[in-house]
């Protein structure tokens, strides 16, 4: 019978594993549905491997399955449509499938160390959830401060070129008939019109 930390140690190598992403960059319509027809064939072979195993190795034999083809999907979309929403699924499916391969691994145990194992499957999936939602919440944050923040900036030059416009106008005021026409077109063109 397997103990406790032996089962995290396994599901986080198999975390690791379904964890390695592809590169993100957007793919064509025709690229995604050969790679969406790809990884439906990916996991049908990998459920059909499955059959030479029995009881509850064949269990987790087909959560791996699972879980590579969720991860595969969602990095597929992601790559497809790269937005925070993709991204926030992709990490859930992430957690999802670490946490349906742990549980199955739990059923190797009984009575207590078995309850253990499954709470902490579950914890680890909500910890999961939890920082994915963070991540997702903190970048649309981020990107609404960095829009008040450019809409910011741009009032306030606008105001600085305004005050300098007032200043060289104030000083043109000083000259007298075309050197004063000069002077205010210059200052027109340097700072713009009010």
């Amino acid at each position: 019978m397997t103990t406790t930390p032996s089962l995290l140690r396994s599901a986080a190598m198999v975390a690791c594993l379904l964890l390695a992403s592809t590169a993100m960059a957007q793919i064509s319509p025709t690229d995604y549905n050969a790679s969406k027809s790809r990884i439906k064939n990916d996991y049908d072979s990998a459920k059909k491997a499955c059959d030479s195993y029995s009881g509850n190795a064949r269990d987790i034999c087909v959560a791996q399955a699972k879980g590579k083809e969720s991860v595969a999907l969602a990095e597929l979309e992601h790559s497809y449509q790269p937005t925070l929403k993709t991204q926030y699924k992709l990490h859930v499916a992430q957690g999802e499938a670490t946490y349906g391969v742990a549980k199955q691994q739990c059923d190797d145990l009984s009575g207590n160390p078995k309850s253990v194992c499954v709470k902490e499957a579950k914890a680890a999936l909500t910890t999961t959830k939890a920082d994915a939602t963070i991540q997702m919440k903190t970048a649309q944050t981020n990107a609404a401060a960095n829009r008040e923040n450019l809409e910011l900036r741009s009032d306030a030059a606008a105001d600085k070129r305004a005050a300098e416009r007032k200043v060289a106008e104030q000083k043109c005021d000083a000259l007298a008939s075309t050197a004063k026409d000069t002077c205010m077109a210059d200052a027109k063109a340097k700072f713009g019109k009010q």
